[in-house]
């Protein structure tokens, strides 16, 4: 079956949940899943860029894994729908560290807040952080009023942490230099 790109059911400002309930497109749940798209996308651009294939690779999973929790926040908590979804599970946030953990072995140890820049791709991964941030800043208000899986918010935490150190080493392996933030005494 294909898919229609456009079904006019959004004209007025409403979108359907998987169970069909209708919501506004400003409801929590679709900021949420929204945001989560947003920074799928911006993955997408980190993953387009030249960097070393395992990078690539890992992200094409987790970009796999934001797809999973969109679902899951696409989905009314009130109705039963025909299929069963994929899930967050610990061995994904696990991966995440064991990235973030290799990676770090490379890299000298922080002494300071690092500006966000020195190379296009470090800055393209820089966004995609913030763009993480904020989703798990809007998942976390909306499990504030809805069940929302932890693991969910667990991973978007770990996957900022993430980011952040691949964009340090993504700085080391492109000859970028790291620019310390020095507060203004």
């Amino acid at each position: 079956m294909e898919w229609k790109i456009y079904t006019k059911m959004g004209d007025k400002g409403e979108t359907s949940l998987m169970g069909g309930t209708r919501v506004p497109k400003y409801h929590k749940r679709i900021e949420a899943y929204g945001t989560l798209d947003e920074l799928n996308a911006y993955i997408g651009l980190v993953r387009d860029q030249e960097i070393d294939a395992q990078y690539k690779k890992t992200l094409i999973e987790i970009q796999d894994r934001l797809f999973t929790i969109e679902s899951m926040l696409a989905k009314d908590p009130e109705k039963t729908i025909p299929r069963d979804l994929p899930a967050i599970v610990e061995k994904d946030v696990s991966l995440l560290e064991k990235e973030i953990d290799q990676m770090n072995e490379d890299l000298e140890p922080l002494q300071n807040f690092i500006l966000p820049g020195g190379h296009t791709t470090v800055s393209h991964c820089h966004v995609a952080r913030c763009v993480c941030r904020r989703a798990e800043r809007l998942v976390i208000s909306l499990a504030s009023e809805h069940v929302v899986d932890e693991l969910n918010i667990k991973y978007l935490n770990r996957l900022s942490d993430y980011l952040f150190v691949l964009a340090r080493k993504l700085a080391k392996d492109l000859g970028a230099a790291e620019t310390p933030w020095k507060a203004r005494v």
